[in-house]
């Protein structure tokens, strides 16, 4: 079993319905939640509230240096279709990512005291593989 450094994660982009995701520059964090809908199905009599279990939900969120050459981010938050997304733990480790049609939204953060930020965050835009 291996471990793996963060510092080696990737994020791939595509800035349109139909384009080709390429790496995008700068990122430095990314995060994946996959929680599942629990639909409460307790009746009278008993002992405690029970669930059953339903849909998945896929989201998550990047952060990213600015770089004026980056432009995918914002062309992906403004496009008219979902685009293609892939996160990678490591570059070391390419068998080991999720993927999938994704909806953007990107913000930009600009503070005097720091770097500027841009960052991310998605939810499905239809199925999403997972192969960590």
């Amino acid at each position: 079993m291996a471990a793996y450094a963060g510092r080696k994660g990737v994020v791939y982009l595509a800035p349109d319905g139909s384009g080709a995701a390429s790496a995008v520059l700068k990122v430095s964090k990314w995060s994946l939640d996959r929680q599942t809908d629990k639909i409460e199905v307790t009746a009278f009599q008993d002992l405690n509230k029970t669930y059953v279990q339903g849909l998945p939900d896929m989201k998550g969120t990047f952060e990213a240096y600015y770089d004026d050459t980056e432009t995918k981010i914002f062309a992906a938050a403004a496009s008219s279709a979902a685009v293609r997304m892939y996160t990678y733990i490591s570059s070391d480790a390419a068998s080991k990512y999720a993927y999938g049609l994704a909806w953007l939204d990107a913000s930009i953060e600009v503070d005097v005291n720091g770097a500027v930020k841009v960052s991310g965050s998605f939810v499905a835009g239809g199925s999403w593989g997972i192969n960590f």
